[in-house]
């Protein structure tokens, strides 16, 4: 896909209007030079449609960038298979990027990494495939001199688990969405800081709930200026029953399996503790960005 390709497909705006703006901006002009004096050359584009251009196309290097940096991490860690790598060349979405890119992401040392070096991977496995197994007859095969007993093996197949799962991408693409439809906006003060005096002009912002979608840019900046000074807490989520259903039926497909319990118990932590956390801030950044636009 080359940058025009890229832009036409956001804003339908003709492949030859955004060449010739992507030339002039390249050139320096800016963009009420380019929409006043240079409508014969773009085919009468107005600002926000050359903004528009000049945003697009500037994404559009960041994507290449990532990209290529991505797969060149990847290729280090000898795991780039050739299906992986069609898949991060024919993606021109950051956030699937880094959803393709997470697995193979230098972290600091996982409760799932300390399970894996202590041989529990096999266990989730069999867990993950669930079939009608004793489940904790076969966890006491895999104690050892760092796992202690069948509780132990359990905990650490399924903190396994919950890395899987939080490392499953149309998981993450889902749960994304859901957010971006369905979140509530909401902050809450922070008792010691209640009866300050520079506390007093967020104070609309003491007990305050909303969809982030329909948040207005300026309430949604001064939520973030009350955060960042101190005076409220603020939280980006949705129903939490109702993600943890979704992932439920993705992961588990047999419910009378001897694993249920233990993949009901990796989905819960995996969405509280790993998610959750991510896409909320994910969501919230995204809705900051617009609003700074704005």
């Amino acid at each position: 896909m080359t940058h025009i390709q890229f832009i036409q497909n956001q804003t339908n705006i003709a492949p030859k209007s955004i060449e010739a703006t992507i030339k002039l901006l390249s050139e320096d002009c800016t963009i009420p030079f380019i929409s006043r004096y240079r409508k014969d050359q773009t085919g009468n584009l107005d600002e926000v449609q050359i903004e528009a251009i000049s945003k697009l196309n500037k994404q559009f290097d960041e994507i290449i960038k990532r990209k290529e940096s991505i797969l060149k991490s990847i290729e280090e860690q000898n795991a780039l298979l050739p299906e992986l790598k069609s898949k991060i060349e024919n993606s021109f979405d950051l956030q699937e990027l880094e959803d393709f890119y997470l697995p193979y992401k230098k972290k600091k040392k996982t409760k799932a990494d300390v399970a894996r070096e202590s041989g529990l991977e096999p266990l989730a496995k069999i867990i993950m495939s669930q079939k009608n197994e004793d489940i904790e007859f076969l966890a006491s095969k895999y104690l050892n001199e760092n796992v202690k007993n069948e509780d132990e093996a359990l905990q650490g197949a399924r903190d396994i688990i919950a890395e899987w799962i939080n490392e499953n991408i149309f998981i993450r693409k889902n749960l994304r969405r859901m957010f971006q439809r369905k979140a509530e906006i909401s902050t809450k003060v922070v008792k010691t800081k209640k009866d300050d005096e520079a506390a007093q002009k967020f104070s609309q912002y003491f007990d305050w709930s909303e969809p982030i979608s329909k948040a207005p840019s300026h309430r949604l900046l001064a939520m973030l200026r009350a955060e960042a000074e101190g005076f409220v807490k603020l939280n980006v989520a949705i129903e939490k029953e109702e993600a943890l259903d979704f992932i439920e039926e993705n992961i588990i497909k047999n419910k009378n399996s001897d694993a249920t319990e233990h993949l009901e118990l990796a989905i819960k932590d995996s969405y509280k503790r790993l998610l959750e956390p991510a896409i909320s801030n994910e969501t919230l950044q995204e809705a900051k960005a617009k609003a700074d636009i704005k």
